[in-house]
């Protein structure tokens, strides 16, 4: 078999055997997709937990993982806005005080978003 009808073959999603997926490989050099910290996140939990929605998602898996990343972002915002709202993160004067209650709040944000987006079947 030559290389055209190899990647023809891949290309049409076709069964092939195991020396036809070798030279596949060879040909097709493999993209690396570099993501953001809850993209990252995202794609550790599919490959440990949830398998079946990574191999589901085949080619779109950069696409989902750069989603996660700017819902991730936007929840952030929103989420920062609401809560620096409140009385419990506001600004006292205090350094040690403020900085404790923005690391509280961070990680009050940080919890929302991998509960919301990250770890999600």
């Amino acid at each position: 078999m030559n290389r055209a009808e190899v990647l023809a073959k891949a290309e049409k999603d076709e069964g092939m055997t195991v020396s036809e997926i070798k030279m596949y490989q060879k040909l097709v050099q493999p993209q690396k997709h570099t993501y953001g910290k809850y993209g990252t996140l995202a794609k550790i939990y599919l490959e440990e937990h949830n398998s079946a929605k990574l191999w589901a998602l085949g080619k779109g898996l950069p696409e989902y993982l750069h989603g996660i990343d700017e819902q991730a972002a936007a929840m952030y915002d929103v989420i920062d806005e609401r809560l620096s709202k409140s009385d419990e993160f506001k600004r006292t004067g205090d350094f040690m005080k403020d900085l404790q209650r923005e690391a509280a709040k961070n990680k009050r944000i940080e919890e929302e978003i991998l509960n919301e987006l990250v770890y999600v079947d």
